[in-house]
């Protein structure tokens, strides 16, 4: 019973996981003081380049911004923005600027269609006049069964019937006024 109460976990361990993409480590030997991931090399490279353009600016620093650029580079070493590395958030904010507005169905851009009038049109008739039903004859099929009828008739829009006048009950319309008028007929009701 305690099982069934918590929630199943599953793990995996992929070897992406284990083993993250870093650069200057091949099997037992590794780049000193690396090995480095692709947002460390990215800082390094363009602060090295940024320091040399600049040289006549810092040079009377002494070394503080070359120890500013090792550190720079020590810090991005495993940076996370919500939990995703750099590179790759970075990468969600451009396809995310990419995305149509509307966003994606079936792989291509949503888009609304066009608006357009609806146009439509009803016609209003008179309630023909409730004709009840005859009873039953002994010659007509039981209830469940259907006799084959040709095509029915019916009354278009442009050809009206008149209308006609109301038909006097002959017989009980419903199955129990059947009923009771056959216990009338046989001497009331028992």
């Amino acid at each position: 019973m305690a099982t069934a109460a918590t929630g199943r976990v599953g793990r995996f361990y992929t070897a992406a996981r284990r083993h993250p993409w870093v650069l200057g480590k091949v099997a037992d030997w590794k780049i000193p003081l690396g090995p480095y991931t692709p947002a460390q090399i990215a800082v390094a490279v363009g602060g090295g380049f940024l320091l040399v353009k600049s040289i006549g600016w810092w040079s009377w620093m002494g070394p503080v911004p070359i120890v500013a650029w090792v550190l720079t580079v020590w810090a991005v070493r495993r940076p996370k923005i919500k939990g995703r590395a750099p590179l790759q958030a970075a990468l969600g904010w451009v396809l995310l600027a990419w995305q149509p507005q509307g966003g994606r169905m079936g792989g291509r851009a949503a888009r609304d269609r066009m608006s357009r009038p609806l146009l439509g049109g009803f016609t209003l008739e008179e309630a023909a006049p409730a004709v009840p039903a005859a009873p039953p004859r002994a010659d007509q099929p039981a209830l469940g069964r259907s006799a084959h009828r040709g095509p029915v008739a019916r009354p278009s829009a442009r050809h009206r019937p008149e209308p006609q006048a109301p038909h006097q009950t002959v017989g009980p319309v419903s199955g129990v006024q059947q009923l009771l008028a056959l216990a009338q007929q046989a001497g009331g009701a028992r």
